[in-house]
């Protein structure tokens, strides 16, 4: 049975009977079964959602090897060998929900609460542009009165007034369709809301009050972001408070219901797994995810939804990160911190991150890191402002067109980067990177403007893109 909601009645995104039901009666894939499936994949021939619950059913590490290989390159016939990355900017961690695996709880009498300002939101926001960032997700918790719509708005309007930063993102409560408007005219590009888990009951218990405890508010406000302009939009679970199984299954359902509903698939989906909390009641996942399916989910989102970014976060640790790369993912987060103003501050104050960080690693080595493994770090945010979303760019993806602008758009950010680095040894680690990259702009029909902009960008350019 369904919490009680206001929306109770209404047609919901994602079915957990069906989903159970499924994964029930799922049989695993014999191996030369699975090997024939995966041969066949490609991003117009997706992994389907029956074929995800089997695939998942099955325990043979040769086949799950194989998936490995093949999610590796789904990604890069969508998007190369780019891998973006981004950082997170909270605003506040002022929150009226009682979530038992959250240090923002309102209970957590123990936390130092903080609300930026958006002219402190704007001064964290030019910290992070100086640091080589061109894109924020913007992060709050779910205040009755602080973090309004409003209120978010004005942050928007502050950063991109204030700085240069390119795009802003937002991970904040569901909201009407109304509000929603209020924070898209304000220059928001994704919107982003994390379902946490799409098992009912676990849900209700995970939050036995506030705003978030009505289940099926939250599972239908991606219709109502679309609804409201949204052309882009991010989901997740996180992992660790049911069966992984149930849960990798339940997103990949609502990405199916966009598709089917709106001709989109989401823009991200999200892969964070449960970590400890300052002030949290919940000391340990109640249904823990090991590395190995961890990286099982992250394989399966990549056949599943190829044109998904899959994003891994700094909850993992350093190693893990650097092994997903390989797997599937296609975002991560560098140098993050989860305390509003951490940023600016420079110090870790635990009584105010919503979470423990695992890779505290900063941007410059994440580029490193992702150089070394022979991808290219990019900070492009082009499809955002040329309109390439929504279902434009799910179209293009499946067509392997939005991998043409990938490659030099991640070369030009990356010049840019290496320009503004005041480490010698990391600008010549870069640009070694460009100038190896762009022999794969080679027969490219954007190959003359490419140089032509490449050359702006060694001379100072800023903001060149496709």
């Amino acid at each position: 049975m369904l919490p009680k909601t206001k929306a109770r009645d209404a047609a919901l995104p994602v079915s957990a009977e069906e989903i159970a039901k499924l994964l029930e009666s799922a049989r695993p894939l014999r191996r030369r079964e699975a090997f024939a499936l995966l041969s066949s994949l490609s991003p117009r021939r997706r992994l389907n959602l029956h074929e995800a619950a089997r695939l998942l059913r099955t325990d043979d590490l040769m086949v799950w090897e194989t998936a490995a290989v093949a999610a590796r390159a789904m990604r890069e016939e969508v998007f190369g060998r780019r891998i973006v990355l981004f950082a997170p900017l909270y605003l506040s961690n002022e929150c009226g929900n009682s979530c038992l695996y959250c240090g923002f709880r309102r209970e957590n009498r123990e936390a130092r609460r903080i609300t930026l300002s958006p002219e402190d939101a704007a001064a964290e926001a030019r910290f992070l542009e100086k640091k080589g960032f061109h894109r924020l997700l913007l992060v709050t918790g779910e205040h009755p009165v602080r973090t309004q719509p409003g209120y978010i708005a004005d942050v928007l309007r502050a950063i991109y007034r204030e700085t240069g930063m390119r795009i802003l993102h937002v991970n904040a409560a569901p909201m009407s369709v109304a509000d929603l408007r209020t924070i898209k005219e304000a220059g928001a590009g994704v919107f982003q809301v994390f379902q946490e888990t799409y098992h009912p009951e676990t849900y209700a218990a995970m939050h036995p009050s506030g705003a978030k405890a009505d289940y099926a508010w939250r599972l239908t406000c991606m219709d109502r972001a679309i609804e409201a302009g949204f052309r882009d939009v991010g989901i997740g679970a996180l992992l660790g408070l049911h069966d992984y199984r149930f849960e990798a299954l339940s997103v990949i359902r609502h990405a199916e219901h966009l598709l089917e509903t709106f001709g989109t698939f989401p823009h991200t989906i999200s892969v964070p797994r449960f970590k400890h909390a300052f002030g949290s009641p919940l000391s340990a996942a109640p249904c823990p995810v090991s590395d190995a399916e961890f990286e099982r989910i992250v394989i399966l989102y990549r056949l599943s939804v190829p044109p998904a970014g899959v994003v891994v976060t700094t909850r993992e640790p350093a190693a893990l990160r650097e092994r997903v790369l390989d797997i599937g993912a296609s975002q991560i987060s560098a140098g993050s911190k989860t305390d509003p103003g951490g940023y600016s501050e420079g110090v870790r104050r635990h009584e105010a991150e919503q979470f423990e960080v695992d890779d505290t690693r900063p941007l410059e080595e994440i580029v490193r890191m992702v150089i070394a493994r022979g991808y290219l770090p990019s900070l492009c945010t082009s499809c955002y402002r040329r309109q390439r979303t929504g279902d434009t760019f799910t179209e293009m993806a499946v067509d392997g067109h939005i991998r043409d602008f990938c490659l030099p758009n991640a070369l030009l950010t990356l010049a840019e980067f290496a320009l503004s680095t005041g480490d010698a040894s990391l600008r010549e680690e870069c640009l070694a990177a460009v100038r190896e990259g762009k022999k794969g702009m080679e027969g490219s029909p954007l190959s003359q403007e490419f140089e032509r902009k490449l050359a702006q960008a060694m001379q100072g350019g800023k903001d060149l893109h496709f």
